[in-house]
């Protein structure tokens, strides 16, 4: 493991101690906010990022000027962190769902739980990890009415991470309407069990959601045992409810 891994994932055991710190599901019920380029969050978020590399090599942003995305469906483009060919890291735009296994439809799959699944156990490594940037993220009321619930790590929607794997695909993606044939990265993000907060709203699985660089870190270049203690819930005080019954987080591009 790199030094720098190593440093991460002991700052990272030692921040779990503190409570403070510490399948697929319907389209509906999946979507992100992200905020513009131009807004604090997302500055910062690159600055720690793209820091330069201990062995020399320099991280790029290919996803040129990013619009504001106040929600962001299955389907579609969203500007995700990986680490390239040449050991860069990169921010680079990718389309949100990974083909299906075999005989089981044509519904992208967005999410991942269960990561001993042949299926994803070969794209577990370093190399096919990636960091989706958000500021807050929807949730439907598995009771009726189903309403929309959107989570946060405050008020001021401070930028976080999902844990994701990536991959390049060949074939059509996007609506009957607008159909996209060719050469694609694709994307999902790990869930896991609920906490407290969001289980009220909805008790299935809530995305895996890392807060600091030192996670950062460990998730994009650890060995895959070490970055998978990650997949674990959130302490429910560090996620708030932030708005509800909307089907966009317009409130989130409007933060600067």
């Amino acid at each position: 493991m790199p030094d720098r891994c190593k440093h991460a994932l002991d700052r990272v055991r030692r921040a779990q101690m503190d409570p403070m710190i510490g399948g697929k599901i319907e389209e509906r019920q999946q979507r992100l906010a992200i905020l513009d380029q131009t807004i604090d969050g997302l500055v910062i978020f690159r600055r720690i990022l793209f820091r330069e590399c201990r062995h020399g090599r320099f991280s790029r942003d290919a996803t040129g000027n990013l619009p504001t995305l106040p929600a962001i469906y299955p389907d579609t483009l969203a500007p995700v962190v990986r680490t390239d060919r040449d050991g860069e890291r990169e921010l680079i735009m990718m389309r949100w769902g990974f083909p299906p296994p075999p005989n089981l439809g044509s519904a992208p799959v967005t999410n991942i739980r269960n990561t001993k699944s042949p299926y994803w156990r070969g794209r577990l490594k370093p190399g096919f990890r990636c960091l989706v940037p958000v500021t807050s993220f929807c949730e439907w009321t598995d009771s009726r009415p189903e309403v929309p619930h959107w989570f946060a790590l405050g008020d001021d929607r401070p930028l976080f991470a999902f844990a994701g794997l990536w991959r390049p695909w060949t074939g059509v993606r996007g609506t009957k309407a607008a159909p996209v044939e060719g050469e694609h990265l694709l994307f999902a993000f790990l869930t896991t069990e609920s906490n407290e907060i969001v289980r009220s709203i909805h008790a299935k699985a809530t995305p895996v959601i890392v807060t600091t660089p030192d996670e950062f870190e460990l998730w994009l270049a650890a060995p895959t045992e070490e970055a998978l203690a990650l997949q674990r819930p959130l302490a429910a005080e560090a996620l708030k409810i932030v708005a509800k019954g909307k089907k966009e987080d317009a409130d989130a591009s409007l933060r600067s």
